[in-house]
């Protein structure tokens, strides 16, 4: 963008702008001006600080929540509009939030070097060889899918007290030794950079505005979460009602996940499909329903302890619970398949394309499934698994009970 160009007009009337720790000394002279030249500059209170000089407009601060100032945002629509923000705003920042209201063509960005850049320099890590975290406003179990031995992970803190809660938690699981760095203010006078171990964290007095930088050292005995779907039954609290581990990676092929998704876990149980389905990949998104409460909570329990809390439950009957939730890409039913009207409303709830996998155990809901397959086609398939167990003296294969399984795909 010119300089001469470098006034909002009336299609590109919002300017969303990157302001680092350097405040006006870090903005190119395209984005003061256009600060300068907004009627609304919205930012957060020490965004709207370092900008102080250049402001001539009405300032408006974050609202809590953010989305309250929308409104207002829109209502300038036409007119010239600033909004500031971290480094750049779309990594992790308001830009998203922004481009969900904003067409692309009615706004221009401008942004600095993200946090993500700031500490990977300041650490010497190539970007592509790190695992990428926020914990600002999220649960600091969404960091245990990354947990890995050797990895390298930046996360973005909530507050000052963020570090200690995660090497604490580093600590509990088994990682001790791992390297923990707090990056504060980075790009600014306040600038600080401070490393400890994880179980002998004693960096105090750390400012909120922080980013934290992880090499991943653990125990022999410390558990991680497996790449692959399958994962222990041991990982899983159960009462008994849980897709064994063999069964689960079968059903997770089946029910082929693929980027941004959504899953209806009907009959959640344990919680252990859903689970394994978020796992895949972060982009996935995944709602349970479950008729007791005392296995919805032992789910969540589940979600929380294997890093998915983002797991959607909601508690109730299908198919009365499943009214108004979002259109599912894929629907495992694993529980209820006997129950009247359920595969009639996930089968009409279904997106084009959609995949639906369904169990059964006993013979009644075998033969459900097979009336299933001889109207709508896809796959039948059993699974039998046996282990080896002592018989005797010696040893011997124990079957499991067999399963049915129907997988088919919406026209």
């Amino acid at each position: 963008m010119s300089a001469e160009s470098a006034t909002c007009t009336e299609k590109r009337w919002l300017s969303i702008i990157g302001i680092g720790e350097d405040g006006v000394e870090g903005l190119c002279s395209v984005a003061r001006q256009l600060i300068g030249s907004a009627e609304l500059v919205v930012g957060g209170a020490r965004h709207l600080e370092l900008a102080g000089d250049l402001i001539r407009g009405r300032r408006l601060a974050w609202p809590s929540p953010m989305s309250d100032a929308f409104g207002e945002i829109k209502r300038y629509r036409g007119r010239s509009v600033a909004v500031l923000a971290s480094g750049d705003p779309f990594y992790f920042g308001v830009g998203k939030q922004l481009a969900a209201f904003v067409p692309a063509e009615e706004f221009v960005c401008l942004p600095q070097p993200s946090a993500f850049s700031l500490a990977a320099a300041r650490m010497g890590w190539s970007l592509q060889d790190v695992s990428l975290v926020t914990l600002h406003g999220r649960a600091l179990e969404g960091i245990i899918r990354h947990l890995q031995r050797g990895a390298r992970i930046l996360a973005l803190s909530w507050d000052g007290a963020t570090p200690g809660h995660l090497a604490g938690f580093l600590d509990a699981r088994g990682m001790g030794r791992s390297r923990v760095t707090v990056l504060e203010a980075m790009g600014g006078p306040r600038e600080r950079i401070r490393h400890a171990t994880a179980s002998h964290f004693e960096i105090e007095e750390i400012l909120p505005l922080n980013t934290i930088a992880i090499e991943v050292i653990a125990e022999p005995e410390a558990a991680f979460i497996a790449l692959a779907s399958g994962l222990d039954d041991a990982f899983f609290e159960h009462d008994g009602q849980l897709t064994k581990r063999e069964i689960r990676a079968v059903t997770l092929s089946s029910l082929e996940p693929r980027h941004g998704e959504l899953l209806w876990d009907v009959g959640l149980g344990a919680g252990s499909i859903a689970i394994e389905w978020l796992l895949r990949h972060s982009s996935l998104s995944a709602i349970g329903i479950e008729a007791r409460s005392d296995r919805a909570d032992r789910a969540a329990r589940n979600a929380a302890v294997l890093g998915v809390p983002e797991l959607q439950i909601v508690q109730g009957r299908a198919p009365e619970a499943l009214a108004g939730l979002a259109r599912p890409d894929a629907v495992f039913v694993g529980g209820g398949m006997m129950d009247d009207g359920v595969f009639e409303a996930v089968w009409a709830a279904l997106k084009p394309r959609g995949r639906l996998v369904a169990n059964a155990v006993s013979l009644e809901t075998e033969a459900r499934l097979t009336d299933y397959f001889g109207r709508f086609g896809g796959e039948l398939i059993r699974l039998q698994v046996a282990r080896a167990d002592t018989v005797g003296a010696m040893s011997g294969w124990r079957p499991a009970m067999p399963v049915t399984q129907w997988r088919v795909r919406k026209p």
